[in-house]
């Protein structure tokens, strides 16, 4: 556990928002980008904004255009609905499908979706998270965390909806809201008071109580995508390892979630 830069007896795991030096709760200022050391505080000029240190949320735009690309490519290819898209049955995710050894569509079900009304909920969603957390990230950690999130978003389907064709990008969108959390929570950001907990609470609400969601998609990514942001964030202070520690370990992650759905659907092709 680290100790306060100015009250070396006191333990604290929180950092300032500016600077990142850890301070106890005596040291702490709250401002409206988190809490801050006395020094930082007191500051009015040259303060970072997250826009500012890592530039424009470049991947973002990215994953939102492919998705919408495949989206259109999904409509001429055979309509609107996920049983009439020729895209949608060649790339959505089944244990019977991943059984005869179709892993691609570990991915590839991602960046489907069951018509214009549910890729438009699950762009928007990316684009405000995605404007949010890629700058306070950056792009690589960013992607790392949304392909993991994917990846566990597309096992969860699978345990929890295995004879049904999941497609979707809302298991990747579901571990950026996980990841966010926890990364606000480690910089010192009150959840409920940024409304990122109410969001959060919201739309697992919405998962539980609307027919025709995947749950376990859901589910699976917000905790794919928590995981991977404290093996990168809180792991890696509490033990002081490499941040390249912290990376592979989120990779892993990823990789489990692969294995994990290969293994549940053989066992059920058994």
């Amino acid at each position: 556990m680290e100790v306060c830069y100015r009250h070396p007896k006191r333990e604290t795991g929180v950092r300032c928002s500016n600077c990142e030096r850890p301070i106890c709760p005596d040291c702490m200022t709250s401002t409206p980008v988190g809490m801050r050391c006395p020094e930082c505080a007191r500051q009015s000029t040259k303060v970072r904004t997250m826009r500012t240190v890592t530039g424009d949320p470049v991947l973002t735009y990215v994953l939102i255009g492919i998705n919408v690309i495949v989206g259109i490519g999904s409509l001429l290819g055979g309509g609107a609905g996920a049983d009439s898209s020729s895209l949608t049955d060649d790339g959505g995710v089944s244990q019977a499908t991943i059984a005869d050894g179709e892993y691609w569509r570990l991915i590839t079900a991602g960046f489907l979706h069951a018509g214009p009304f549910h890729l438009l909920t699950n762009m928007l969603a990316l684009w405000i998270l995605g404007t949010l957390v890629e700058p306070a990230l950056g792009k690589w950690r960013f992607g790392l965390i949304y392909f993991v999130s994917l990846l566990c978003g597309s096992f969860g389907a699978l345990l929890l909806s295995p004879d049904s064709l999941t497609v979707g990008a809302s298991g990747a969108v579901f571990g950026l809201m996980g990841a966010a959390a926890v990364v606000a929570r480690n910089r010192g950001l009150n959840l409920m008071e940024s409304g990122l907990g109410i969001w959060i609470g919201l739309n697992l609400l919405i998962t539980f109580t609307i027919p025709n969601i995947s749950i376990g998609g859901h589910v699976g990514g917000l905790v794919g995508g928590a995981l991977a942001a404290y093996v990168m964030f809180d792991l890696r202070e509490r033990v002081r390892v490499p941040e390249v520690a912290g990376l592979l370990l989120a990779g892993a992650i990823g990789v489990a979630s692969v294995v994990g759905a290969i293994v549940v659907s053989g066992s059920a092709g058994v």
